[in-house]
């Protein structure tokens, strides 16, 4: 066993002293008046060396004070000067660490209040791993974004979230971005990357939402394009028009059959021509919504019967529920809403077959407009609603578009997709 300095400093003193007092004892027993001067002075020898003693442990107090003050993470304590230069240099030193790790601290913790204060009031969705990949930390931009509680993602790797948008992250390495669309509209840019925290390597994500800056860009620049295009196309129609009809009127019926037809078809062409820009121009003209206070319930229930006929051309049953929320009332348009459903529906009997089955139904506060006819692929989910995006040999995209612009303007959030069992539905988000 190793024996610390303080015993071997103690059991040389008592064997040093034993061996004093013997040969004082054995050399001056003799000679009364040079024992008891030899004994005195052996007194003052060992009441010296406890002063030693006591001087040598002192610094050793302070450090073994000063340690445990450093464990507790207190920086407030400091030792006075004692007057003794050992230790007056020792406890110095000691004071100086202590004001310097207390500012070092005081700055630290400064900064990680300053930088708390700016994750969360960042308007970047933040989240923040721990050293095992788990999401340790999310901001408050985070939580609006996925709706959830505070504490609901913490200790939750990405995989273990049913989230569109994160499931496309969980490959996504240190130092790469990438922008992604869920639904075919909400468009976010992801970017991943890492800080060192305690000397190990900690990342994070940093979500910002594009949807309205690419929503308004797109409608700038398509609306003007239309607005370029209908102009040049009416001017042009309605003249080239005019003179047919005047030219048709002016042969005879008898001499010029053929060319009559001709122009009465070219005439007929320039009306569809003109219907066609026309649609275009609704997108663009689509007035602002007139809120009032309408039953949602029932106004989706009567398209869905008005459509119903429509369906049964192609033997599809259209199966309306509305359950509990048959009163679901709510500030919105009539007539847009209508158009809304319309397309929606529409486009629902276009993609099923005979025997196949639209449903129609609102499920605590949303409206679900279902159909089990043909999926949509990854591939054409991330452009459904995409400006005048279509499927169709003869489409225009121009349901979608009209369909997304009015569901904006009201504010009503919706997405389409489609699920595992092989229904897809067009969800119109919680309306309140």
């Amino acid at each position: 066993m190793k024996i610390s300095l303080r015993y071997r400093y103690i059991i040389f003193i008592v064997i040093l002293h034993l061996a004093l007092i013997f040969l004082a004892f054995k050399w001056l027993n003799e000679n009364k008046l040079y024992f008891i001067a030899s004994e005195i002075l052996i007194v003052i020898s060992v009441l010296f060396s406890i002063q030693i003693y006591r001087d040598f442990l002192r610094p050793i107090e302070f450090v073994r004070s000063g340690i445990e003050a450093i464990k507790d993470k207190d920086f407030t304590i400091k030792f006075v000067s004692t007057g003794k230069s050992e230790v007056d240099i020792l406890i110095e030193v000691y004071n100086l660490m202590i004001d310097q790790l207390r500012e070092e601290r005081t700055k630290l913790n400064e900064q990680h209040f300053f930088l708390e204060k700016l994750i969360e009031a960042s308007p970047i969705a933040i989240l923040i791993f721990d050293f095992d990949e788990k999401i340790a930390q999310i901001n408050d931009k985070a939580r609006k974004l996925f709706n959830c509680e505070p504490g609901f993602f913490v200790d939750k790797k990405l995989s273990e979230l049913d989230f569109p948008l994160l499931n496309q992250l969980q490959n996504l390495e240190d130092g790469d971005s990438k922008t992604v669309k869920i639904n075919g509209i909400e468009t976010y840019k992801v970017q991943r990357s890492h800080f060192m925290d305690q000397g190990f390597r900690r990342s994070f994500l940093m979500i910002e939402e594009l949807t309205d800056d690419i929503l308004q860009s797109e409608k700038k620049a398509y609306g003007k394009v239309i607005r370029m295009m209908a102009h040049e196309v009416n001017n042009t129609l309605g003249a080239t028009d005019s003179i047919l009809q005047t030219t048709r009127n002016y042969l005879s019926e008898d001499s010029f059959l053929d060319l009559r037809e001709a122009l009465g078809v070219a005439s007929e062409r320039n009306q569809k021509l003109a219907n066609f820009m026309r649609n275009f121009a609704d997108v663009v003209r689509l007035p602002t919504p007139r809120k009032e206070q309408i039953n949602m319930a029932a106004l989706v229930k009567n398209t869905g019967i008005f459509m119903r006929a429509l369906a049964q051309q192609k033997e599809i049953d259209v199966i309306i529920g509305i359950g509990d929320d048959e009163n679901l009332s709510v500030q919105a348009d009539p007539a847009q809403m209508e158009q809304v459903f319309v397309n929606v529906i529409k486009n629902a009997i276009d993609v099923c077959e005979s025997g196949k089955n639209i449903v129609i139904e609102i499920i605590d506060s949303q409206i679900l407009i279902k159909n089990n006819g043909l999926p949509i692929s990854e591939e054409i989910a991330s452009q459904l609603f995409n400006p005048f995006f279509s499927t169709k040999k003869d489409g225009q995209g121009i349901g979608l578009t009209l369909t997304r612009e009015i569901l904006l303007n009201h504010g009503f959030s919706f997405s389409l997709r489609s699920d595992n069992d092989g229904w897809t539905a067009f969800t119109i988000g919680k309306m309140q």
